[in-house]
């Protein structure tokens, strides 16, 4: 048992070094440039995520306030509204509702984090397809840190990075695993990052 156990991490390891290597650079810094930006001129970011992508949301919305002084906010942290929202109105709109009442306009952004970007004609996360719909429609930015071909999210974003496809039996754990390091990543980019992290503080 503990031999295959061994093996599977060998493998799920290696995958993640190659995935690492197959990363594109250049999407990564277009994101930290266009988030870079977005705050400059004193927009807002509305972290979108669904699921696993939900939790990282919340997460990086700390991140994103506290370390880089970006405005940020995620529907999914005020679990009362969003859950009304999907009751009243349906799972669709929650997303594309939450940013209208939020007035999201042109000086604003919006980044996504999913595992397949928002497929409508699949049916798979369409409340994403719908939020960036109204983000479009309001001339907001978006931005995207999405698997398999990027999706929705890739086809209208203003800078998207993928995360490549290394073994077809794992695209959500890497994914999302590695949405995790993209955004850390970004948040310690000097076109990002104001406030010194407290474990790098204390001498």
């Amino acid at each position: 048992m503990s031999n295959n156990s061994e093996t599977f991490t060998n493998v799920f390891l290696n995958e993640s070094i190659e995935l690492i290597k197959k990363l594109d650079v250049a999407s990564i810094e277009a994101l930290a440039q266009g988030l870079g930006a977005l705050r400059n001129k004193g927009g807002r970011l509305f972290i979108l995520g669904v699921g696993g992508s939900a939790g990282h949301a919340g997460h990086a919305v700390n991140d994103f306030r506290k370390i880089c002084g970006l405005e940020s906010y995620a529907p999914t942290d005020n679990v009362s509204e969003l859950t009304a929202r999907v009751n009243d109105e349906g799972w669709d709109s929650c997303f594309s509702e939450w940013l209208k009442v939020s007035r999201i306009g042109s000086n604003d952004g919006v980044l996504v984090f999913s595992v397949g970007g928002g497929n409508l004609e699949k049916k798979v996360s369409v409340n994403l397809v719908e939020a960036l719909k109204t983000s479009k429609e309001a001339k907001a930015k978006i931005f995207g840190i999405v698997g398999k071909d990027g999706g929705y999210t890739k086809q209208v974003s203003d800078a998207c990075v993928v995360i490549p496809v290394v073994s077809t039996d794992r695209i959500t754990p890497h994914t999302e695993g590695f949405c995790a390091v993209v955004w850390h990543l970004l948040v310690s980019h000097p076109a990002l990052k104001k406030t010194i992290t407290k474990w790098e503080s204390v001498k």
